[in-house]
């Protein structure tokens, strides 16, 4: 599905059928690398499925469905520049495929915006945060695999480490007047969401 998808958005764009295939191909090994168990082509698969969802909200559909792709092009533990090295990686691309300037610097900030999820000006952004962020409120089966491949990214960091760093950020959302910033988002998982973080707290804490 996802590969359709992105060889429907070049498409219109003019791009040949082999530049296509190759920047598909770049995308699927980045994100098929044997150390992503959660931020891989299923998450992304994920965040096109919530955003097709809102997208008669969206004013600026391409743009988001780049940054989708782009977004954890780069990934790596040892960093905390991710999202900015994505950013210009996924500038670098759109460059080259000669869009816009306020189109690329578009792209660029919906990617730096998934650093800290705050909420934004534009509607876009805050549809895609929540997007990236629907993971919190699924069922808790579903939420429970999502955290055990987390930590399975982190696995070069003893426990210890880890379990310090990650009830950081579970706090960190807990802290927030509100974790999903649309409407829409917020009806759907605030509350399970909330649930899903203080209950892998608990079992955080009680290690």
């Amino acid at each position: 599905m996802l590969k359709k998808v992105f060889i429907d958005l070049l498409k219109s764009y003019s791009i040949s059928n082999n530049e296509i295939d190759r920047l598909w191909l770049d995308i699927e090994l980045q994100h098929a690398s044997k150390d992503r168990y959660y931020h891989n082509l299923k998450h992304l698969e994920n965040l096109y499925k919530q955003l097709i969802k809102v997208k008669n909200e969206i004013q600026d559909w391409n743009m988001l469905l780049f940054a989708l792709f782009y977004h954890d092009y780069i990934y790596n533990i040892f960093k905390n520049d991710n999202e900015k090295q994505s950013g210009i990686y996924a500038t670098k691309i759109l460059t080259s495929l000669q869009l816009d300037i306020n189109s690329i610097s578009f792209c660029n900030e919906i990617i730096l915006a998934t650093q800290g999820h705050q909420i934004s000006t534009n509607p876009d952004i805050n549809y895609f945060t929540d997007a990236d962020l629907s993971i919190l409120g699924s069922d808790w089966e579903t939420y429970t695999q999502y955290y055990k491949d987390v930590r399975k990214e982190y696995k070069f960091y003893p426990d210890f480490i880890y379990q310090k760093g990650r009830i950081k950020v579970l706090q960190s959302f807990l802290k927030m007047p509100r974790i999903y910033k649309t409407k829409s988002f917020y009806s759907f998982y605030e509350l399970q969401a909330k649930e899903n973080i203080q209950k892998e707290l608990r079992i955080l804490l009680s290690i």
